[in-house]
């Protein structure tokens, strides 16, 4: 989501790096390192609260800042032996793609996708509770993911309690209407991705942040393609 993304503190806006590759930002290519996670780039297609690709997706690829992306590996492999894979939905987002989101956010007319991913919500509470003009996206060390159970047979989404980017209450990691299972399912997220340094942002159950942050003042806006 683009919640407060900004991070898990406030801080100052980034600078804007003037990079225009992901080679030049230092970002990589995660499934180059851990080919077992699996990749669905939300923002990359239709499936996401814009209804639309969004500015800046050019290809569902996740790219994230060397340490976090050997980091998440980490946890992808220990996850694997358990029988588990990671399923991500947003690493690395450029900062075009965050001012997309602010104007559909202040898009009152657009109500397409309300039923889906902010039915209890009035779209106009969204900017500002919800979505902020910057986001720890931006800086390559945040990414949005669940996991998929590959114990018996084809691999399985595994029951979170909402969908990725569901504006609600519900969305807390620590939510208490979901049921038990879907309590201890965000757990084992959270201690997997905890393990190898990774923290949640506790209004998204999905959201981690690699602690330290190798560029925690700076933004990038190179396309992911």
């Amino acid at each position: 989501m683009v919640l407060l993304c900004a991070g898990l503190n406030v801080q100052a806006a980034p600078i804007l790096s003037p990079a225009t590759t992901a080679a030049q930002a230092g970002l990589v290519n995660v499934q180059g390192l851990a080919p077992e996670i699996a990749v669905d780039m939300r923002y990359a297609g239709s499936n996401n609260f814009t209804g639309h690709v969004v500015p800046g997706y050019e290809a569902p690829t996740c790219y994230l800042l060397r340490p976090a992306a050997e980091a998440l590996a980490r946890v992808a492999r220990s996850l694997k032996a358990q029988g588990y894979r990671l399923q991500v939905f947003d690493c690395y987002r450029p900062v075009r793609a965050v001012q997309a989101f602010v104007a559909w956010a202040a898009d009152l007319q657009d109500q397409s996708t309300k039923a889906q991913y902010y039915p209890r919500v009035d779209k106009r509470a969204l900017l500002g509770d919800y979505i902020a003009e910057t986001s720890g996206h931006s800086r390559g060390a945040t990414l949005d993911l669940g996991l998929l159970d590959c114990r018996q047979g084809p691999c399985q989404p595994v029951a979170m309690g909402t969908d990725f980017d569901f504006f609600d209450a519900r969305a807390h990691t620590d939510a208490r209407d979901i049921s038990p299972a879907q309590r201890a399912h965000r757990q084992q997220l959270l201690r997997a991705m905890a393990a190898e340094g990774f923290a949640n942002y506790p209004m998204e159950w999905w959201h981690f942040t690699f602690r330290p942050e190798p560029m925690p003042d700076t933004a990038f806006d190179v396309p992911v393609n």
